[in-house]
């Protein structure tokens, strides 16, 4: 479910320091039915376990083939548009205390990289030629007791190309993307709680 970008900003989460020249684009919330407050990480390794953007519906999948072929075909994941090259890791802003924290799971069907991983919210980015994004994952109480898991995107995009491309790949997001993640990532949960009880 969509919610409001206050439902991340009014929060306080320690990705708000290290991210201050970006912008939130999206927050959205996943049902997790019966997870109690210690059950982040076990939700995080149900979704991974889940599957990347390969067990996305046909949809979706379609989307992230196309995103990729066109990223080939116009250089936009080239390594001169990333990490090192064109922008720097928000790991190199982290303070003592995140440093030392363990980085997360590895996701390698995600072109993501683990930034953080704490006991309610984790972050991983990625750079490329359109935009430096970073994926923020939150762990809080929802309406009827259980917990949910929050995701927010937060972006600094690469000029004007950029914010042109958010822009025109926004109504994909919310209509395709965003609701397939949603089945899988509640799906997988479901599944996880199948193989525990």
């Amino acid at each position: 479910m969509r919610l409001p970008k206050s439902a991340h900003t009014s929060l306080p989460w320690r990705i708000h320091e290290l991210t201050r020249d970006f912008s939130v684009e999206d927050v959205w919330s996943f049902r997790m039915p019966g997870a109690g407050p210690g059950d982040f990480p076990a939700v995080l390794a149900a979704t991974q376990a889940g599957g990347g953007p390969a067990a996305l519906s046909r949809p979706a999948r379609f989307l992230f083939a196309l995103r990729w072929r066109l990223g080939a075909l116009f250089g936009w994941d080239r390594v001169s548009s990333g990490f090192g090259r064109r922008v720097t890791s928000i790991r190199d802003r982290l303070p003592d205390d995140l440093r030392a924290a363990p980085r997360g799971l590895e996701s390698p069907s995600l072109p993501l990289r683990p930034v953080y991983g704490l006991e309610r919210e984790s972050a991983r980015e990625l750079a490329n030629g359109t935009v430096h994004a970073v994926m923020h994952l939150g762990w809080v109480p929802g309406a009827n007791g259980d917990h949910e898991l929050r995701m927010a995107v937060l972006v600094k995009p690469n000029g004007r190309f950029g914010r042109l491309y958010m822009a025109a790949i926004a109504p994909f997001r919310y209509l395709v993307v965003y609701p397939a993640l949603t089945r899988q990532w509640e799906r997988a949960w479901r599944a996880h709680l199948g193989r525990t009880s």
